[in-house]
């Protein structure tokens, strides 16, 4: 198979994608850590895991997406990842909460100039039907992500600590800057005589409007929100990051205090587990939406809402088990289905609207996902578990949890609904 540019570029993007997610899979395996060195609280630590990251995430979102819409996305990624990396770096330096706070807003604001011009990118090359596997692909950056976040930032963490392990896994970030900088190139920047012969047929399209201006904010707003699909989608996102952010961020601490492991132990076990688990479950999930149900995005939400729905079962398993080995049985299993849910979900949003769009709708579901589900998940666990401590102790962790799970079939039903207007909103965008 001849290799392409746009699989260079797809690559560059998931490593780009990969390297800023490293932070949240550092900070969960940390947390203990930090608490102890800091003498912080649960809340404290939500809120460090949670509204400190979200708010700025979603705030700095919209204005960037809105720039990749209309300028270089390259550029706007380039800098972004620069930015990540060396406040990621900063990070060792904090000699308070609210210091390690204020670093963590930085780096927030790093994040969000990273993925929805990539998702932008991505779609500009790739046509309808090669969507769910070319984004499944570039969301394989979650799970690698995960691998470099749990597997390596355990171990540097368990032997050098928690400083070190920020300042060793943020410096690479600057070097990746320089190749995104020097090595991608802007498609709409494209000479207007290259031959549409030359160019696959979502990219041809992409040149023929690149010359045309993006439409005000507002009017973008209008269009996304008359949207049936795409505010079911978006609702489906808030609550997906709610629940997974409260849980996932607190999982590495709960099989800390619950079954009394160390954090390279922890790391080694969710690097297999989420990493490789993840790893398979996206890439298949991508290939399977393009093969068997290419261009039926109402067959892929149902898939999607029905996975939700056994994860939310799978996942009350994990915290109702004593054995450790068992819950990470669990774990794996939920880790591969979960997983082929990610590309499919974000292909589906770029075919619901306009090229010049996309970021837009990209940052809004990060904006809604990030301020209120990523923003307030680990925050509310944390303070769950504050308060179920006089009762339950030490395994209060356990229980708030547990408490949490069930919310994943909420998502399913916003997933299912989606999957009742989705045919016709894309027509609708076809037709426009």
């Amino acid at each position: 198979m001849r290799f392409e540019y746009r699989d260079y570029l797809l690559g560059v993007l998931l490593m780009s994608t990969a390297t800023i997610g490293v932070e949240r899979w550092t900070l969960g395996i940390a947390q203990q850590g930090i608490k102890t060195d800091m003498q912080l609280s649960d809340m404290q630590l939500g809120f460090l895991s949670g509204l400190a990251f979200a708010v700025f995430y979603a705030v700095a979102g919209i204005p960037l997406a809105r720039w990749a819409d209309r300028g270089n996305r390259v550029t706007i990624i380039s800098l972004s990842v620069a930015a990540w990396g060396v406040m990621m770096a900063l990070c060792a330096a904090a000699a308070s909460f609210l210091q390690l706070v204020t670093i963590r807003i930085a780096v927030a604001i790093g994040e969000a100039g990273c993925t929805p011009p990539a998702h932008s990118l991505i779609a500009d090359y790739f046509s309808r039907a090669e969507r769910p596997r070319a984004v499944s692909i570039f969301m394989l950056s979650s799970p690698v992500s995960v691998l470099i976040g749990y597997f390596i930032a355990g171990w540097l963490n368990e032997f050098y600590g928690w400083r070190a392990t920020f300042l060793l896994l943020g410096l690479p970030g600057v070097a990746l800057a320089l190749v995104i900088w020097f090595t991608l190139r802007e498609p709409r920047r494209a000479k207007s005589t290259m031959r549409s012969s030359q160019a696959t047929p979502a990219l041809a399209c992409a040149q023929d409007t690149s010359s045309a201006d993006p439409p005000a904010l507002r009017t973008v707003c209008k269009v996304l929100w008359a949207n049936s699909t795409f505010r079911h989608v978006v609702l489906s996102f808030a609550v997906i990051y709610f629940f997974g952010s409260g849980i996932g961020l607190w999982q590495p601490a709960f099989f800390i205090r619950s079954f009394g492991l160390q954090t390279g132990e922890i790391g080694t076990w969710f690097a297999v587990i989420w990493g490789i688990g993840g790893f398979v479950g996206t890439y298949w999930g991508g290939v399977a939406a393009s093969r068997y149900a290419a261009n039926n995005e109402r067959l892929q939400l149902i898939a999607m809402a029905v996975m939700y729905c056994a994860f939310a079962v799978i996942s009350s398993f994990i915290y109702l088990s004593s054995n450790r080995f068992v819950a990470f049985g669990l774990m794996g299993l939920a880790a591969v289905g979960i997983g082929t849910t990610y590309g499919t979900l974000f292909a589906t949003i770029q075919a619901l609207v306009p090229e010049r769009m996309r970021a837009v709708a990209v940052a809004a579901v990060f904006f809604f996902a990030n301020l209120v589900g990523h923003g307030m998940g680990p925050l509310a666990a944390g303070a769950l578990s504050d308060a179920l401590q006089p009762w339950v102790g030490q395994e209060s962790l356990r229980y708030s949890l547990l408490v949490m799970c069930p919310g994943y079939a909420w998502a399913a039903w916003h997933l299912w609904r989606a999957s009742a207007t989705v045919a016709h909103d894309i027509q609708k965008h076809a037709s426009a």
